[in-house]
């Protein structure tokens, strides 16, 4: 909720608005309006490249509070720091990494031209600020200078372009694709001058900025002609720890970076445990054996609530996709994904998941956390006589059988149990085959991976503080040579979504979104293509002892600033 605790100063008010753009002057009457909270207006703001100390100034015009990102790290430096994260699928590589411990070993060797921090906002990295045009068709960002590698070469604008050029190559491997698709091509990354790089779209995007920041995983600069297949080796970036040793399927160590432009790493080491699972990750931090871990789940690990761990809880757009094949078996007809919907009740599993760190979803990535979202869209509830009579109009009134493949990671098993359970009650028989991550993502690709090929597929999707990616691969039609629907586990094909989809993406005020938004959750939610169950909050849990531990809920676990009291 928004706090004012004054008028509006609407003297100081007009000269922050001085100078603006129509879509800024938006966003600021949407917050004195009410229609945006605070977060939200930081969040939209940002994200339009306005500073963090214009948007405060303008909070405080409107009588609002600015908030706190929390107090300094207190402990001492110079601490070795064990944190306990899942054995990456596959070595290392920005190109191809895909799952939370790969992640998370790149964010921290690696630096992102912006951040999206915990609160959803937008923050200056290795770009130090960014506009685009007025219909957002060319993104400018100006590169912050004396930024060296960790083998103590200057990072360049020549590398920020080389970088992007090699991520979003249709003819490449990489796993950015499936965001830059329809949107960015190598010759529209292009150098301005020795501190400007310039991105002219393939088509307007009002979150591009979303797609070069730390939400975009694999978007790591790295040096200009640089062979990704050596990363493994060399762990190169320009971030404040760098790789001392790294040992497949059991850990890697950091150490700082003695040429890391910024404030120098907290830590003198930090150990990297690899688990194969949550439970033995968790008994190790209850014996004191590891520091932290970059994340758990409440029903896995309700121990961890009680009060003896620091525990971070995100609210975020985190979530699982039961993806429905359109285009084979049973679920090509509409009326039996909208019948199996129908039988999950949403707030129980809420409840017996997550033990309230979650809300209810409803069939379309748009969580409540994004500002876009039309809240005025009827929720779909549990309804067993919809459901039967559903199945009986689509001819298959006595049931079917099906297989839902899934990966074990987190809540995931438990809830493909609750989906069975839930599905036998309308005579939908359903096998269920639980896969390590890497079985069950395969190459990742069509016809190589079971998370993309199987009739009922149930993954996990991290949080971003836009919905346009999940707008985009999950969802958008399958075009194997721009890659677009690159993530299209459902096979989902429809004109009118693919038309609006990128309507959304296009539109750069918040107005149109929330119109376009509306339109959008209806379509998805009578087409049923994914299933929407509900929006977790991201948990991940420190000794008390340790401080400056940041994690986000886009999967990052930042360990530069961690300390011991």
């Amino acid at each position: 909720m928004t706090s004012r605790s004054g008028k509006i100063d609407y003297a100081r008010l007009d000269e922050f608005r001085w100078g603006r753009g129509p879509v800024e002057e938006q966003v600021i009457d949407e917050f004195i309006a009410g229609r945006l909270t605070r977060r939200g207006f930081l969040r939209q703001g940002s994200m339009l490249g306005l500073s963090m100390p214009l948007l405060g100034g303008i909070l405080a015009a409107c009588g609002a509070t600015t908030g706190s990102s929390g107090p300094p790290p207190s402990g001492k430096p110079g601490a070795t720091i064990k944190a306990g994260i899942y054995a990456p699928k596959a070595a290392p590589n920005p190109i191809t990494i895909v799952d939370p411990g790969g992640i998370q070993l790149l964010g921290n060797v690696g630096e992102y031209l912006v951040l999206a921090d915990q609160d959803n906002n937008y923050r200056p990295w290795l770009a130090t600020s960014w506009s685009s045009n007025a219909d957002a068709s060319v993104w400018t960002f100006q590169i912050r200078q004396g930024v060296r590698f960790n083998d103590g070469t200057p990072m360049t604008v020549d590398d920020v372009v080389y970088s992007f050029q090699s991520q979003c190559d249709p003819k490449s491997s990489a796993n950015a694709l499936s965001l830059f698709a329809g949107t960015l091509s190598p010759g529209g990354v292009r150098k301005v001058d020795d501190s400007t790089v310039a991105f002219d779209l393939d088509a307007p995007d009002g979150g591009f900025v979303g797609t070069v920041s730390s939400d975009n995983y694999n978007m790591i600069i790295v040096p200009k002609d640089y062979d990704y297949g050596s990363y493994s080796a060399d762990f190169i970036g320009t971030g404040r720890l760098m790789k001392a040793d790294y040992v497949p399927n059991v850990g890697a160590t950091y150490v700082p970076n003695p040429h890391y432009w910024g404030t120098p790493a907290l830590p003198s080491r930090v150990d990297f445990i690899f688990y194969a699972e949550e439970t033995p990750m968790v008994a190790d931090l209850q014996a004191g054996a590891i520091d932290c871990i970059g994340q758990f789940s409440a029903v896995i690990s309700p121990q961890l609530l009680n009060g003896s761990f620091t525990v971070t809880s995100l609210k975020a757009a985190s979530h699982r996709q039961l993806s429905l094949r359109n285009d084979v078996g049973p679920f090509q007809n509409k009326l039996v994904r909208q019948a199996l919907a129908c039988t999950l009740d949403r707030p129980a599993i809420v409840s017996a998941l997550f033990k309230g760190q979650a809300v209810v979803g409803n069939e379309s990535p748009f969580a409540p956390t994004f500002a876009s979202t039309n809240p005025d869209v009827p929720q779909r509830n549990k309804d067993l006589a919809l459901a039967r009579q559903l199945l009986a109009q689509a001819g298959v009134a006595r049931g079917f059988s099906t297989t839902l493949l899934t990966e074990k990671l987190h809540e995931i098993p438990h809830f493909a149990q609750i989906i069975k359970q839930s599905a036998a009650q309308i005579g939908v028989d359903i096998k269920l085959i639980i896969e390590t991550p890497s079985k069950y993502y395969g190459q990742a690709t069509f016809g190589k991976s079971d998370w993309l090929d199987g009739e009922m597929s149930l993954v996990d999707y991290g949080a971003r503080v836009i919905p346009n990616v999940y707008l985009k691969a999950p969802l958008q039609s399958i075009d194997t040579e721009s890659r677009q629907g690159s993530w299209n586990a459902a096979h989902f094909r429809n004109p009118a979504y693919d038309k609006l989809s990128k309507e959304f993406v296009a539109a750069v005020d918040l107005s149109t979104q929330r119109r376009l938004a509306g339109q959008i959750q209806r379509l998805l939610l009578d087409e049923t293509p994914v299933v929407f169950a509900y929006f977790y909050n991201y948990l991940s849990a420190t000794q008390r002892s340790v401080t400056g531990v940041y994690p986000t809920a886009g999967l990052q676990f930042f360990l530069g600033n961690a300390a011991k009291g």
